[in-house]
């Protein structure tokens, strides 16, 4: 049998879900909503950026982002840190909630038009489902995983890298039906595939890196 001799590039990917956003405290949906870090969450991030100098001071990363503010600023404050200057890509953004952006969480459960119990749904009309998510993010999925970059950092939110974690493991979108790879608020992930094409996840949102008595 002749072998594929088809070079399989190695990645090795770190996905940070940002920290604490004033959102989180305030009582109001995420979403769209262009929500600042909140103080906490910056010192957080400063954290964050900390250790992973520690881990990864000798490999040369690429780090993209999300487009909203809480996303921006935390690869801004990384990649200040490792000497890196972020990629905004919308396509990394949180969920779009539609007639919920900017109101508050009590708000969408009291006006909300449909559960959500399949990735097709729609809590509004105007929202995107977790599909809509799925399509949104495939490109970019396409283009990091086929391109030259082998070191990566991406910063995002968290339904967003749980659909990109299930990307990782080829899974079927429809399969996010019955499981999920959710994170947690500055959980750090770091993904790694070898010259095989065998994926892995070694750590998935680790939240030691926040913190300053964390050992990376």
């Amino acid at each position: 049998m002749q072998s594929n001799t088809t070079a399989i590039k190695r990645k090795n990917i770190i996905t940070i879900q940002h920290p604490e956003s004033v959102h989180h405290t305030n009582g109001m949906v995420g979403s769209w909503t262009d929500w600042e870090l909140s103080e906490k969450g910056k010192r957080l991030a400063e954290n964050i950026s900390s250790h992973l100098k520690q881990t990864i001071h000798h490999e040369n990363f690429v780090i993209y982002s999300s487009t909203l503010k809480r996303g921006v600023q935390t690869a801004e404050i990384v990649g200040k840190k490792l000497g890196l200057f972020p990629k905004l890509t919308a396509s990394l953004k949180e969920r779009g909630l539609g007639a919920a952006i900017g109101k508050s969480v009590q708000w969408l459960k009291d006006n909300i038009e449909q559960e959500e119990l399949m990735v097709y749904d729609k809590c509004f009309a105007d929202a995107e489902s977790r599909y809509d998510v799925w399509k949104r993010l495939l490109p970019f999925y396409e283009e990091i995983i086929t391109n030259e970059e082998e070191n990566i950092i991406i910063v995002s939110h968290g339904d967003t890298l749980s659909i990109f974690n299930a990307m990782w493991l080829g899974l079927d979108i429809e399969l996010l039906n019955k499981i999920d790879l959710y994170g947690t608020s500055g959980g750090v992930s770091f993904l790694y595939q070898d010259n095989r094409g065998k994926r892995i996840i070694k750590r998935l949102s680790d939240t030691s890196f926040m913190y300053p008595s964390a050992n990376p």
